[in-house]
């Protein structure tokens, strides 16, 4: 398995811990927590798409969900890459829509669904 998806996912075992980075953190609006927390909710191996994310914390912006995760200050321990686009494309990753960041988020979800079937 490749290191940083190994990572990511073993990082999700450690989930409370990462909660309480986020409800501590001072850096971040109370919109950015609310997502983040949320978002630590979807399982290794699944996706949540950007509206989805939005109405599950009461927001009907899943574009503002998605500026909230551009700057994810705990990713990949809050993992904004399970997050993907309502017609089922990956969306964005760190701010970018193409090139090698996208290419990276669909290794991490292909990795993660693999990891997820084998299991």
């Amino acid at each position: 398995m490749n290191g940083i998806l190994l990572f990511i996912c073993t990082m999700m075992d450690s989930k409370e811990s990462t909660r309480r980075k986020v409800m501590a953190a001072e850096d971040i609006t109370e919109f950015q927590r609310k997502v983040y927390l949320e978002l630590l909710d979807v399982p290794c191996g699944e996706t949540v798409t950007y509206g989805e994310l939005a109405r599950r914390i009461g927001c009907a912006s899943a574009q503002a969900v998605g500026q909230a995760l551009k700057k994810n200050p705990f990713a990949p321990d809050v993992p904004c890459h399970r997050v993907v686009a309502a017609d089922g494309s990956v969306g964005g990753f760190y701010g970018k829509r193409e090139g090698e960041m996208i290419e990276k988020k669909k290794a991490m979800l292909a990795e993660e669904a693999r990891r997820r079937h084998d299991s």
